[in-house]
């Protein structure tokens, strides 16, 4: 009698149980070698022929709990046990056993009427044996089959309420684990792209001022001078140490735009965005220009946080994301026909993109940049969100600046 996958019956009580049939079964035999009655080689012969039958079984792999064996087994236990229940009044006694037989090898719906079936056959033999009516002869069979099915279906309900306790742990260390790593990766990309704006707003910024002071101060000098020879050389030295920076920065930034473009980012974050019903295209207006490091995470993850408010809580069908570069600044336009809500009202808009950043976010990092960010958005009538940002001209300054 092979476990189950997940036995609602240990090791030790399955011991106990071959060990309690058997026992019961000797017992039986033993009685009826000590009475001498007539009866003695049949009852001793019918209860070895049960041992080696409950044996075989009980070794046989197909005899398997809710298997087609299983049962077969039980019926042949059964006939087996009915005969000795004839021959001999202490065959009652293995009544017990075979409850707990067919409690654990036959589905409930089955199991309970075999029980039920076992009682009555020894209530029937009892009787068989013994004429005279007692209480007794029904409340045994009957206390010790309720017994057995109380014990084996307690035992089953605490065993599903542990495997649903286990794998909710499961489940919960999971998600710690994939929450302890987004949380690592957020933080490793916060702190790549605090490092990025920091470099690019400091060093960057400085070096590109030394080499617009050393330009004019070398066009102050005669060509062939020894002072315009060093200022030369300071400042082919201040440019090649501003590539390196720029390429530091770039090299800092999120690793959706490592690998391009910031017009390809968008393009590819558009093409894995899903959800049921929803269609999302991007397109470019105006010629591109290369846009510092800042400003390209700035549209980049407004243009995921507005993607993922729409998924989450638009219902839209489609949405559009446009990227503009315009003469003097570059704009980001994401607009959506989802059911929209009032700007500004509590809890309109749980703003939550990826990397954590919401509208609040997005107008942080746009003012940041000296720029802009404005939403338009009515209830049933769609959303469209635009950051606008001026472009730097090449002396640090940006088109507002210069205007």
């Amino acid at each position: 009698m092979a476990s189950r996958t997940h036995p609602p019956v240990t090791a030790a009580l399955r011991f106990c149980l071959h060990a309690l049939l058997v026992g019961l079964l000797a017992l039986v035999a033993l009685r009826a070698l000590g009475d001498s009655a007539p009866r003695t080689a049949a009852v001793v012969t019918v209860s070895a022929v049960m041992v080696v039958a409950y044996a075989a079984g009980a070794l046989a792999p197909p005899v398997r709990p809710r298997k087609p064996a299983a049962a077969l087994w039980l019926a042949l236990l059964g006939a087996v046990w009915l005969v000795l229940l004839v021959l001999s009044p202490d065959a009652l006694w293995v009544a017990f056993p075979l409850y707990f037989l067919e409690l654990h090898l036959l589905r409930t719906r089955w199991a309970l009427p075999a029980v039920a079936v076992t009682a009555g056959a020894a209530i029937g033999g009892f009787l068989l044996h013994s004429p005279a009516f007692t209480p007794g002869a029904f409340l045994g069979p009957l206390l010790g089959a309720a017994v057995a099915v109380a014990t084996v279906l307690g035992y089953e309900a605490l065993f599903r309420e542990n495997e649903r306790r286990r794998e909710l742990i499961e489940e919960l260390v999971a998600t710690r684990a994939e929450l302890a790593e987004a949380e690592r990766a957020a933080g490793t990309l916060a702190e790549r792209e605090r490092l990025a704006r920091e470099i690019h707003d400091t060093l960057a910024q400085g070096l590109s001022s030394i080499q617009l002071l050393l330009r004019a101060a070398e066009r102050g000098l005669p060509a062939d001078s020894p002072a315009a020879a060093h200022v030369r050389r300071a400042r082919e030295t201040a440019q090649d140490d501003l590539a390196e920076a720029r390429r530091f920065v770039r090299a800092l930034s999120p690793p959706d735009l490592e690998n391009g473009s910031l017009a390809a980012a968008l393009e590819r974050l558009s093409s894995r965005t899903t959800a049921p019903g929803l269609t999302v295209r991007f397109a470019v207006s105006g010629s591109p220009v290369e846009l510092p490091t800042p400003y390209e995470v700035a549209l980049l993850r407004a243009a995921q946080s507005a993607l993922a408010n729409t998924v989450r809580h638009a219902g839209a069908r489609r949405a559009e994301i446009t990227l503009s570069f315009m003469d003097t600044s570059v704009s980001l336009d994401v607009v959506d026909d989802g059911r929209g809500f009032v700007p500004g009202s509590t809890g309109a808009v749980a703003d939550a993109g990826p990397g954590g950043f919401g509208l609040p976010a997005m107008r942080s990092r746009a003012r940041s940049l000296g720029g802009t960010l404005s939403v338009e958005s009515a209830p049933g009538e769609g959303t469209a969100i635009a950051l606008t940002l001026p472009l730097p001209l090449p002396d640090g300054r940006t088109g507002q600046d210069a205007a």
